[in-house]
């Protein structure tokens, strides 16, 4: 999304970087929340990132790839200004009342609406927790392991505009007596530890998450008042699910809508993928080694052609709203843009009206951004932007985001550990785009894995620590090795176990 946030096993230690990204133009849509973010000062909201960083010991299953550097981290300092400047120049285009764009009922079981902000940048869904069904907005984070919400007690100003969670708004509240610690570069989040209920998309398990005494103030940008993660790490809700054998296969689908299409057609559907979201084949890569959903990407092509680098790691990541690479990468697709020009380490302008068909390629199969997605509106001066930044926060690796995740149907399925992208069928009563197409393209001499679309089967910038109390051990809520969370409004890259 998501910036990010997330809980991880106390025998590792995480970092997660959350970077605000340039400001992308939108107007908005759906309808004003009732709750507003407090200040009279309207603030910019930009992407989230919650890609940690993550350092690991000699027995680790993660490859030498996902090993993350101290130099990554120093890098990710440095940019902090960048991001500062652009952010600065967003204040005054934007505010802080809150949008939602509600989403349409899902006609599938076990299966969720997906709503989103009204720019694309957070997309999240409805969770009832404890004996009365408290209903609280929760990011999806895919790059998450560990999941939270905001407390009752929470007296930071982000927890005052949100909705929270306490001992009497459940019989079955309880408070484990652990702690844990989020540390971010521009914000933390603290608090408990408890086990409760926690049902979505009336598929109900006890699991432990945190519960936020303290809040930085950038999540008072935000609609959604906690994080679901949705790694592969244990003692997540995910995981509860599977174990608990609620649903036939340990897999989930997720279709994440545009904004500018009108309808919110956004689903997660649990068990299965949902055929009727999707059009042809699923195209599948499998999963690297270790619990976070990270995948060997091709490449990419600009207007058919081969940006000349492949075989990069990409952690797929629904709380980032956009997309990262590597710099060198990301300049050599620029460098195929007609008028693109460097705006600074990681930033790049395009033509506000380019329509250039940029793709990535996964198991021999293209997948075009669609330049809704990737052209951002002007700034102040008139100035577009792409939405693929030069951030390598993992050597050699991309970070996937939402610019690229609105444009497939994107199938985890842990049983056969693999990531399977489709095209998306069309939302009724859509404006589609006729500029780009997100019908997949073969790419020759690559091999894919395809399965059939109708087949059933097999569902924040700085560096973040994750601390807990004695009492907490290795059995913290945190649950597991990750944090993630991307939103453009602080929007989320999070994902390295």
């Amino acid at each position: 999304m998501h910036r990010g946030l997330i809980f991880l096993q106390l025998s590792s230690w995480f970092a997660s970087i959350h970077a605000l990204v340039p400001y992308a133009s939108s107007e908005g849509y759906g309808r004003n929340v009732g709750r507003s973010a407090p200040g009279a000062n309207p603030v910019a909201r930009g992407g989230f990132v919650t890609f940690k960083l993550v350092q690991t010991g000699p027995d680790s299953d993660d490859p030498p790839a996902g090993m993350v550097s101290r130099d990554a981290q120093g890098q990710a300092y440095g940019r902090r200004s960048i991001w500062s400047r652009i952010r600065k120049a967003a204040v005054s285009e934007r505010d802080n009342d809150w949008t939602i764009l509600n989403a349409v009922e899902p006609t599938v079981d076990n299966s969720a609406r997906i709503e989103q902000d009204g720019t694309d940048y957070s997309y999240f869904v409805e969770a009832k927790l404890g004996s009365d069904g408290k209903p609280l907005y929760m990011l999806l984070d895919t790059g998450a392991s560990t999941t939270w919400v905001m407390g009752s007690g929470c007296t930071s100003d982000a927890c005052k505009s949100h909705s929270s969670y306490g001992p009497n708004d459940s019989k079955t509240y309880l408070d484990t007596g652990k702690t844990y610690s989020v540390e971010y570069g521009t914000g933390s989040v603290s608090g408990h530890v408890i086990t409760d209920t926690m049902s979505i998309a009336g598929l109900s398990a006890t699991v432990s998450f945190g519960v936020a005494n303290t809040t930085s103030d950038e999540f008072s940008e935000f609609p959604f008042d906690g994080i679901l993660g949705l790694s592969m790490s244990p003692d997540t809700w995910l995981t509860a699910i599977k174990n608990a054998s609620l649903i036939d296969a340990n897999i989930f689908g997720i279709s994440l809508a545009r904004a500018a299409d009108g309808t919110n057609d956004g689903e997660i559907a649990f068990g299965a993928p949902n055929p009727e979201k999707m059009e042809g084949d699923i195209t599948y890569t499998p999963l690297k080694a270790g619990s976070t959903w990270t995948i060997t990407m091709d490449g990419a092509t600009v207007d058919g052609k081969a940006a000349g680098f492949d075989s990069r790691d990409a952690y797929i990541d629904t709380g980032t709203s956009f997309i990262f690479g590597p710099p060198n990468d990301v300049k050599a697709i620029y460098g195929m843009i007609p008028d693109s020009a460097q705006q600074d380490s990681a930033t790049w302008s395009i033509p506000c009206d380019s329509n250039v068909p940029v793709a990535l390629t996964f198991s021999g199969t293209s997948w075009t951004i669609s330049s809704k997605d990737f052209v951002s509106g002007p700034n102040s001066d008139g100035v577009c932007t792409g939405k693929i930044y030069g951030m390598e926060y993992v050597k050699g690796a991309w970070l996937v985001g939402d610019t690229f995740l609105k444009n497939v149907y994107s199938v985890y399925d842990m049983d056969q550990r693999r990531i399977g992208f489709a095209a998306k069928a069309p939302a009724s009563n859509s404006t589609q785009d006729t500029s780009n197409s997100t019908t997949p393209t073969s790419t020759a001499g690559t091999s894919t894995s395809t399965g059939s679309s109708t087949t059933s089967g097999a569902g924040l910038n700085g560096h973040e620590t994750t601390t807990a109390d004695s009492s907490s051990s290795g059995e913290m809520l945190v649950a597991g090795s990750q944090l993630a969370f991307v939103i453009f409004m602080i929007s989320a890259i999070a994902m390295i176990t």
